[in-house]
């Protein structure tokens, strides 16, 4: 048995984390529909510009300490099974989602000490997948490709019933007196991001299937996908208005999640 004891101030050392880069990417893409956004609406923007702040540095040397405490925590969850999702079918695939975001964000965690070391390339080159594709075959990444699109789609609806059905109550201790905003305010940044993972997960798979494209694609181009739709400026506003809000639903997992048994 695990103790987490000794993990809760990594955890929500880590959840604060995330909530900072939520609530810069929904900062973001409500001043790129106002005109006034220079950075993309994305992880890596949200970083760019958390670096262009002052002590900006700094503050990113805070931001991967408390990445490192994320990770640390998702790869309990996922491999520990600290919430007891257990070994069925419904529970190895929330396991597995949460060792997938360990991967995830330990790339991200990379990619922010390359930028303090000043080593990440100013223009990217190849991406990962087309290197791949140099092994492999471009119509077989792109099929892989388009998996991982399928799966993205999986942790859009995931978040969508989640947030819907309220399922991260079980996990929060909320005041009595506020508990019924922060559950608002949950459900909206959740079924927020779950828009905007599906979103993501049918522009992969799209450009995949249809395509043949094994581009990498992230929050940037679900916005992108989103302002050439009709009303696509208020879709814009209201979909950064959730992704904000699910900075803020991780800031309150980071003051009231239940993470020792």
């Amino acid at each position: 048995m695990i103790n987490l004891n000794k993990y809760t101030a990594w955890a929500r050392m880590g959840y604060a984390a995330r909530g900072v880069i939520y609530l810069t990417i929904g900062i973001l893409a409500i001043l790129s529909v106002l005109g006034a956004g220079e950075s993309d609406a994305d992880s890596k923007g949200a970083i760019m510009s958390l670096k262009s702040q002052p002590f900006g540095e700094a503050l990113l040397i805070v931001l991967v300490v408390g990445l490192i405490g994320y990770i640390l925590w998702r790869a309990i969850q996922g491999i520990g099974d600290a919430d007891d999702h257990g070994t069925s079918v419904k529970g190895l695939a929330i396991r597995s989602g949460l060792v997938i975001s360990a991967i995830t964000h330990s790339v991200l965690c990379f990619w922010i000490i390359k930028l303090l070391l000043h080593t990440t390339e100013k223009s990217p080159g190849q991406s990962a997948s087309s290197t791949v594709s140099d092994y492999v075959g471009s119509d077989v990444t792109a099929w892989l490709v388009g998996l991982v699109g399928v799966i993205v789609i999986g942790v859009g609806l995931a978040h969508l019933y989640k947030g819907y059905t309220c399922g991260f109550k079980k996990y929060m201790d909320f005041p009595a007196d506020k508990s019924d905003w922060m559950t608002r305010v949950c459900q909206f940044g959740l079924i927020a991001r779950g828009v905007v993972w599906g979103i993501v997960g049918w522009v992969v798979l799209r450009s995949a299937i249809v395509a043949g494209s094994s581009d990498k694609k992230g929050i940037s181009d679900a916005f992108e996908w989103l302002r050439t739709s009709p009303f696509g400026t208020w879709l814009i506003l209201i979909v950064a208005a959730g992704l904000f809000a699910f900075g803020v639903y991780s800031f309150l997992e980071a003051l009231y999640r239940r993470i020792s048994k």
